[in-house]
């Protein structure tokens, strides 16, 4: 079980570190705008459902071992539902209604949610040593 938790955890990781690093930078490098924009668009939603699933599995999986951990995960799967219906859809709107400003805050607190979860993740990760 714990190897399971270790495996999925570290699945999350990766994955989240991929897609905000690698996938939607690379996106916006090789699609001209008017295709970037509606492609990541598109992606976000499934990438917050990956985050989901994947942190509440391995929240599951690690609490028979560490309730810490498992509670961090579960923290990080459900911060992660308001993401992706409420803020995801905002920044959304504000694209859309040409808001810079609103786009950027928005964006920006995206970020920070992200990088923060990342961070929550590895922090679990760094437990299993």
């Amino acid at each position: 079980m714990t190897t399971i938790a270790l495996l999925t955890t570290a699945l999350l990781f990766g994955g989240m570190l991929l897609y905000s690093f690698g996938f939607a930078a690379f996106v916006f490098s090789a699609l001209p705008p008017e295709t970037a924009g509606p492609t990541i668009r598109r992606a976000f939603p499934h990438f917050y459902l990956f985050v989901i699933a994947a942190a509440a599995a391995a929240g599951a999986l690690l609490w028979p071992e560490d309730q810490l951990s498992a509670a961090l995960m579960i923290f990080v799967a459900l911060t992660t539902l308001p993401s992706r219906q409420l803020l995801m859809p905002a920044i959304n709107r504000a694209t859309d209604a040409g808001a810079k400003s609103q786009f950027k805050m928005l964006h920006g607190l995206s970020v920070v949610i992200t990088l923060a979860h990342i961070g929550i993740v590895g922090l679990v990760l760094s437990r299993f040593l």
